[in-house]
Parts: C-alpha cells; sequence; structure tokens
C-alpha cells in the first residue's frame, strides 16, 4: 500500500456554487483488485464534525471514528460502487464516474450542487464544481473521502474472508509486493481488474 501521504493543511477554497451542497469522492482507483467507491456527503451545518481530512492522512481507527460520526450527524450520505466487471469493460476513470452518479443518486436529498475531489465532474443533472485536492479543502469532501474509504476497506475485509491467500486485508489490493508474489503463486481470482496492467501481464505471460 502507498505510504501514508503528510497532512495538508486545509486552505481556503472559492465555491463558485449556492444552496445545498454535496462533497463527493472516491476510494480504489489505484488497487489492482475490487470495485471502485464514490460517496456523497451532504453535511448539516448546524451539526459540526470535528477532524474531518482527507482519509488518507487519518488512522483507520480515525476514519472509523468519524464514518459513524459523519453517518449520524450529516443530513445524507449515500455510497456508490462500479464492479470490478464494469471497471474491465469502461476503465478505471469511467467507472469511477458511475460510482460517483450513483451515490448521488443514493441522495436522500437532492443537492443543488455537488463539489468534487480532483479535476473532474461525473455527468450529472445539478452543477459541480471540481476542486484539486478537495478531500483536504473542503469538509463535505472530506467526509466523503472518509466515507468512501471506509466502505471499501470493509468490502476488502470481506473479500479477504473469500480468498485468504492474497491478503486484501492488508494491502485492499494495492500492488504491495506480497499481493504480486501472492498473484505469482495463486493466479487472480475473480475480484481482480484483469486490465490492469500488472494483472494483464502475469496472464499473458502465463505465470500461473
Amino acid at each position: 500500500m502507498p505510504s501514508k501521504p503528510r497532512s495538508r493543511r486545509r486552505e481556503r477554497v472559492r465555491i463558485t456554487l449556492t444552496g445545498l451542497l454535496a462533497g463527493i469522492d472516491e476510494a480504489g482507483r489505484g488497487p489492482l483488485a475490487g470495485p471502485v467507491v464514490a460517496a456523497a456527503v451532504m453535511l448539516d451545518d448546524t451539526k459540526r464534525i470535528r477532524g474531518l481530512a482527507d482519509s488518507k492522512v487519518l488512522t483507520a481507527r480515525t476514519r472509523e471514528r468519524l464514518y459513524d460520526e459523519i453517518r449520524a450527524r450529516a443530513l445524507c450520505c449515500a455510497v456508490g460502487v462500479a464492479s470490478v466487471e464494469e471497471i474491465d469493460a469502461i476503465n478505471i476513470l469511467q467507472a469511477t464516474m458511475l460510482a460517483m452518479q450513483r451515490a448521488v443518486d443514493g441522495l436522500r436529498l437532492r443537492p443543488h450542487g455537488v463539489l468534487v475531489d480532483g479535476n473532474r465532474l461525473p455527468t450529472l443533472t445539478m452543477p459541480g464544481q471540481a476542486i484539486v485536492d478537495g478531500d483536504a479543502k473542503v469538509a463535505a469532501i472530506s467526509a466523503a473521502s472518509i466515507v468512501a474509504k471506509v466502505h471499501r476497506d470493509r468490502l476488502c475485509l470481506e473479500l479477504h474472508e473469500q480468498h485468504p491467500q492474497y491478503g486484501f486485508d492488508a494491502h485492499k489490493g494495492y500492488a504491495t509486493r506480497a499481493h504480486l508474489e501472492a498473484l505469482r503463486s495463486h493466479g487472480a481470482c475473480v475480484h481482480h481488474r484483469r486490465s490492469f496492467a500488472p494483472v494483464r501481464e502475469l496472464l499473458a505471460a502465463r505465470v500461473f
């Protein structure tokens, strides 16, 4: 799994949208296995949640605590998932956009606009603003990053129970040395992304 990045100080961001806004972020674009997960969160300004930050700079215990607090105190939140089959069929970028669309569609309330981490927007029926490093700058996006990360990590624990030989509980599908060695030893399971180069190349070389 990639090393934990340094914490980025929350900066002021000029938000051009008005009204009830949802923050959107994803987890799982880079791994070799498992779905990509997106979350959409609409925070309640009267119920402040302390400690929101980019999920990658938080410990697993802190993410779990904030996840529960977000679910309890946000106006609403929803998760969208794009499967391994969809990732391989339409590519990871389009699958990520699809997961984001599903997350927004799952919200109990309809936002007037969305704030999305990164530099691309999914196709939606409401206005959106893409914010680079938004997960460190905008509270609603930080909350979405936490919800998406915790949800995906829990899915990886389920994958580990099904296929313990790969170590999904530890690396969460990322291309760690241990994961690549497990791929060479055991081959790819149904949860591996065959369109991703390390998996595709091992299959082509018939290492399995």
